[in-house]
């Protein structure tokens, strides 16, 4: 059979095609016929940028089974009359209805430039607006198509959302009733835009049943795959990038970036980090946030952040990027750009969004590194994902209990258990694939994992993006790197005088524990306080009991009186391992492991044993006062090679750099830390006059 291949390039407004079926604009039904399939070509139909196969006969398109393109990032329309419509025709389709959610303005012409369609099960009523007569139909379903008016004047649909978390209803169909004379002329009006809509319908038909011809998944996925090749930056964006990194390098010496090209030159992934990102990491490293926040919600700028907590426990930039998508190859080439940037650091502990292309990436890159979901943002999609069920409220209380006051792996698989069973709900796809990944996310399964208070393990508590309250989803890049020095300078100057508020004041007292004036000596403020709670907690524990023995080991049971639901308090079991000889104390909540320092549970246990000193392996030197001042690398004898010259700029650097994060809290500091320098020179000029 011989075969050949053309392309044919329709735009959405010359496509015309009015009727419902093949036969009403010349195409005939596939017959299945070898006659038909003697002569084959392959046509694509150019759509924006996306390419949609149809299968050709020589006489004619056969079209075979008919389905309706679902919506996809990427896609373009001529007008936003277009787009609604389309939208819409795609949810009579699949079984929903649509309505408006947001619509923005400019604020001169009023001209429309952005707006969300949604399913209209969307939200929830107010409670005033609830009608007791009338059934709440709403769920809280997440589906919704957000979409711009872009340069080239047409809508481009920028963020989708298919997922339903509500039964869908059977494909619309039209009803014949008696109408009034206004009635009909809204009909007519009707169905004008469904003639439109139709348009839009016909040109996004492919062929689903045609033998040999691609599917729609594939070629989508090429499409995609090409769409996202690349950075989509706006007019002035290049220049705003050029420009804040000449200015970098002009202000900050140690400022780093690098750039991913694709074959034709276009910008596909950026990295950067300035000089306090880089030397923080050599502190706070260790454990790491991900944050994809930006990219996996399809905000304007295609942001990834590097987080880290620094000895005060508050969040810290350690580099950031921009990716052309949620892909393995621009994940792989973030992670390998910031090892790059840190020397080959390689973190004890990554923390993620939930996303198996990303897992894979951390795997390939830091294979040793313990990679975990971020519970909070798990927590946060339940409403998303569960709101739509009848038994909603039981089924939350029965996960947020299972999750948060499991404290063995059998009490959470029994707890898991009993809620599907009594929901109903063990064939729901989101909570089925959640269970299968819970040793990534339940704290039960993590307890061996050092989080460094980034774990988020109890209720309330959550991993925020970095830029936060700085980045919203139309912030265009130029305005973002504006915010971006502005967030730092905050985040910079919070640190600064942290550090000075641990080390000129006392911190106070409010027990007799010998363990919290040992620690007040020790810890920055921030963290003092959160260990001091512990100490205080440790008078709700009402006992403290040997359960056995097994030779050094011993293993104590401590009862605490905890809150329950409502104002309820019950007791609560900790099961405490105890090593004397080898100064370890365990608990069963894994304090230690989640926050760095011991529980109430712990320093009961050690009290009873008559221990009055914390093990100095329970004291972290990330939370100390003093610890940037702490790890000074010994160059060793003989001549210095390059590797070792690197090595001492960089400790060098991050040395002055204290000095000056802390010069420029006050006049008073910014003159000793400038005769501090002077100083320092003097003397390093006193080395050269010595050897001559």
């Amino acid at each position: 059979m011989r075969t050949r291949s053309r392309i044919l390039y329709i735009p959405f407004a010359e496509i015309g095609i009015t009727g419902g079926s093949p036969e009403a604009v010349g195409i005939p039904a596939k017959s299945g016929g070898r006659r038909n399939q003697a002569f084959v070509e392959d046509i694509t139909l150019r759509l924006g940028w996306r390419r949609l196969p149809l299968q050709v006969s020589k006489n004619g398109i056969s079209v075979g089974r008919m389905e309706f393109v679902a919506p996809a990032v990427g896609m373009e329309f001529e007008s936003y009359d277009d787009a609604y419509n389309y939208y819409n025709c795609y949810a009579k389709e699949a079984g929903f209805r649509v309505r408006v959610k947001n619509s923005w303005f400019k604020r001169n012409s009023r001209e429309k430039y952005g707006a969300v369609l949604c399913c209209s099960s969307q939200g929830f009523k107010r409670v005033k607006d609830v009608n007791r007569l009338r059934k709440e139909t709403r769920t809280g379903c997440p589906a919704m198509i957000r979409m711009r008016l872009v340069d080239s004047r047409r809508w481009r649909v920028l963020e989708v959302t298919l997922e339903h978390n509500h039964l869908l209803g059977s494909k619309s169909y039209r009803t014949i009733k008696k109408m009034s004379a206004g009635t009909k002329r809204k009909s007519q009006s009707s169905a004008d835009a469904e003639e439109r809509t139709i348009k839009l319908y016909r040109a996004l038909v492919i062929d689903a049943g045609g033998n040999g011809n691609q599917s729609f998944g594939e070629n989508e996925a090429r499409s995609l795959s090409d769409h996202l090749n690349h950075l989509n930056l706006k007019k002035g964006d290049t220049q705003a990038i050029y420009n804040y990194f000449c200015r970098m390098q002009l202000t900050n010496p140690n400022f780093y970036y690098l750039m991913d090209l694709t074959d034709e030159g276009n910008l596909r992934n950026l990295f950067w980090a300035d000089a306090r990102s880089r030397a923080a990491c050599v502190y706070f490293g260790d454990v790491i946030y991900f944050d994809t926040t930006f990219l996996s919600n399809k905000y304007e700028i295609p942001l990834v952040a590097f987080v880290g907590v620094n000895h005060h426990g508050q969040s810290i930039l350690l580099g950031c990027g921009l990716l052309a998508g949620e892909t393995m190859e621009s994940y792989i080439w973030a992670l390998k750009a910031w090892s790059s940037c840190m020397s080959g650091c390689s973190p004890q502990t990554i923390t993620t969004d939930r996303c198996q292309i990303l897992h894979g990436a951390i795997e390939e890159v830091f294979p040793r590194c313990h990679h975990r979901f971020g519970l909070s943002h798990i927590m946060r999609k339940v409403p998303e994902k569960l709101g739509g069920l009848n038994n909603y409220d039981a089924i939350r209380r029965a996960l947020t209990k299972a999750v948060y006051e499991s404290l063995k792996v059998s009490e959470f698989e029994t707890a898991w258990g009993t809620m599907v069973q009594h929901s109903g709900v063990g064939d729901h796809e989101w909570l089925r694939a959640l269970y299968e990944d819970r040793v990534r996310w339940a704290p039960v399964y993590l307890k061996d994992t050092f989080f460094a208070g980034m774990s988020a393990a109890r209720p309330g508590e959550s991993l925020n993006a970095f830029f936060d309250k700085y980045v919203h989803k139309q912030t265009p890049l130029k305005e973002f790197l504006d915010k971006y020095e502005l967030a730092l300078q905050k985040k910079h100057r919070e640190e600064a005088l942290a550090d000075n508020d641990s080390r000129s004041s006392s911190h106070e007292l409010k027990t007799r524990c010998s363990f919290e004036l040992q620690l007040s000596k020790v810890y920055t403020r921030d963290i003092f306080k959160k260990f001091q709670f512990e100490v205080e907690e440790m008078y709700s524990c009402l006992s403290t009991t040997q359960l056995y023995v097994d030779g050094p080991v011993i293993i104590f049971l401590v009862k605490e009186r905890v809150s329950g639901e409502g104002s309820r308090r019950e007791i609560r079991d900790y099961e405490v391992l105890y090593n004397r000889a080898a100064a370890e104390v365990r608990c069963i909540c894994s304090c230690f492991n989640f926050y760095g320092y011991l529980c109430r549970h712990a320093l009961c246990v050690l009290n009873f044993n008559g221990v009055e000193e914390i093990p100095s392996k329970y004291i972290l030197p990330r939370w100390k006062k003093d610890y940037k001042r702490l790890y000074i690398p010994d160059p060793g004898p003989g001549d210095a090679g390059a590797a070792d010259r690197v090595q001492w700029l960089n400790q060098l650097y991050r040395s002055a750099l204290q000095i000056v994060e802390e010069g420029v809290i006050s006049p008073e500091h910014y003159r000793a830390a400038l005769q501090t320098f002077e100083d320092a020179l003097n003397r390093v000029h006193l080395v050269e006059e010595k050897k001559e």
